[in-house]
């Protein structure tokens, strides 16, 4: 799929420490649509429920956190978090340059 490896490199290209991207796999949006604090308080959820995305989880090495990546036709996402997904934090939420 020419989509996958594209995106494979493209979160490779982001340099994030530990972050090594081997596959990614088809995920339903309600299962990995996080919900970030922001600084001013409130909360925000930055993928949509009903969307299917390409991701994965990785454990970060030395570490009891784990990146979470999920990506589409437009964005590229890289989050944080603990256990079960809780305490997560957005490392880079970047659009993808598509031609």
């Amino acid at each position: 799929m020419k989509l996958k490896d594209t995106l494979i490199s493209e979160f490779h290209a982001l340099g994030i420490e530990g972050l090594e991207v081997k596959e990614l796999h088809l995920l339903n949006g309600f299962f990995v649509n996080l919900e970030y604090p922001l600084a001013n308080g409130q909360s925000v959820k930055l993928l949509e429920d009903k969307k299917i995305y390409l991701g994965n989880q990785i454990e970060r090495p030395g570490s009891d956190r784990c990146y979470g990546i999920v990506a589409d036709e437009s964005y590229l996402l890289v989050c944080e978090y603990g256990c079960n997904g809780t305490d997560p934090e957005i490392i880079i939420y970047k659009k993808r340059n598509t031609v």
